[in-house]
């Protein structure tokens, strides 16, 4: 069975072979730990690729993304970033101000000039399941370019200005995702994180009623062109999981050991395929390779029948050890 035949089943409760793989290497570790990653993909290799494209710079863009220093993303928020290998964090939002939206605009030149070229023929020639770059994430983009603070007092009050900015970051994305979804890949992703350690960061009612409408506009083009819809956010989400799973998400990457996963099992399995996670707060780093194991064993006990609906998925970041990230694989192939 290829990658892209596992995973296609595994979404669609068809009984793969064995669980799809799927890790994420965080730029520190292509930046420092190419040997131990390349060790580790041919002792577990993964059932999923992204194909080649070139997405050019926007004439706003400048510096090096996670390279200790400060640098201008396409959008014209600048990062600066403290710790080398890591992304960063926004200090200088494009629109801190609201007088700037009057002239300001999208990166549109990234959609319009875009090659694609090489999309299709790496989906061809590969047999895994190809998925885009991340496309979609309204919530975090509208936090680059107003400050986090900002938005989140900017949608407690709701000014006309808010759902003008919301409007254009959502036609942006929609853009993009038709782009992608006129290629060959099997799946579109998105992302936002919505959660904190134990809630949402705005009331699940804001968001169903101003978030929600832009996912689920989203999942109709992907699925409208034949293809899956998968999504990301860290925290604990659990108040829209169900929401989520309702606009289309076909499968959803979440911090499970934030919440209650028998919980999230009993409400949700056999409706969405539960891509990853695991512990990455505190078994990934400081745990050991036995209760990496038994976190897996967890996930393994409440999700995993065999049926499909779960990808064996982890994230591999900063000061992980490449022991603990190898367990993940060892466990799931149990």
């Amino acid at each position: 069975m290829t990658g892209r035949e596992r995973v296609t089943r595994a979404l669609r409760f068809e009984n793969p072979d064995r669980v799809p793989r799927d890790l994420w290497a965080l730029p520190a570790i292509g930046m420092f730990h190419q040997e131990e990653y390349a060790a580790l993909l041919r002792r577990y290799p993964l059932d999923f690729d992204k194909p080649y494209f070139s997405p050019g710079q926007s004439e706003r863009a400048s510096g090096k993304y996670a390279r200790v220093g400060a640098y201008s993303d396409d959008w014209g928020s600048v990062w600066h970033v403290a710790e080398e290998g890591v992304v960063g964090e926004v200090k200088e939002p494009a629109l801190a101000d609201w007088s700037s939206m009057k002239s300001y605009q999208p990166p549109w030149e990234l959609i319009r000039s875009r090659d694609l070229s090489r999309v299709n023929r790496d989906c061809d020639q590969k047999d895994l399941f190809m998925l885009s770059d991340c496309t979609a994430r309204p919530f975090e983009r509208m936090q680059f370019l107003r400050g986090s603070e900002r938005l989140l007092m900017d949608l407690a009050y709701l000014p006309k200005k808010l759902y003008a900015l919301r409007d254009m970051v959502h036609e942006f994305y929609l853009s993009d995702i038709e782009q992608w979804c006129a290629t060959r890949v099997d799946g579109v992703m998105m992302m936002d994180d919505w959660g904190t350690q134990h809630a949402l960061l705005i009331s699940p009612a804001l968001w169903r009623e101003f978030f929600k409408p832009l996912y689920r506009e989203y999942c109709a083009v992907v699925h409208a062109a034949g293809k899956f819809a998968f999504f990301h956010s860290d925290g604990h989400i659990e108040a829209i999981y169900g929401d989520l799973i309702d606009v289309g998400m076909d499968a959803i990457n979440s911090q499970l050991f934030c919440m209650d996963i028998e919980e999230l099992a009993g409400r949700y399995k056999g409706k969405v395929t539960f891509w990853g996670e695991i512990d990455r707060q505190a078994v990934l780093p400081f745990g050991t390779p036995e209760q990496v194991a038994n976190a897996v064993r967890r996930v393994r006990a409440a999700l995993d029948d065999g049926c499909g609906g779960v990808i064996a998925q982890c994230e591999w970041g900063k000061g992980n050890p490449a022991a603990n990230v190898e367990a993940v694989f060892k466990a799931w192939a149990e």
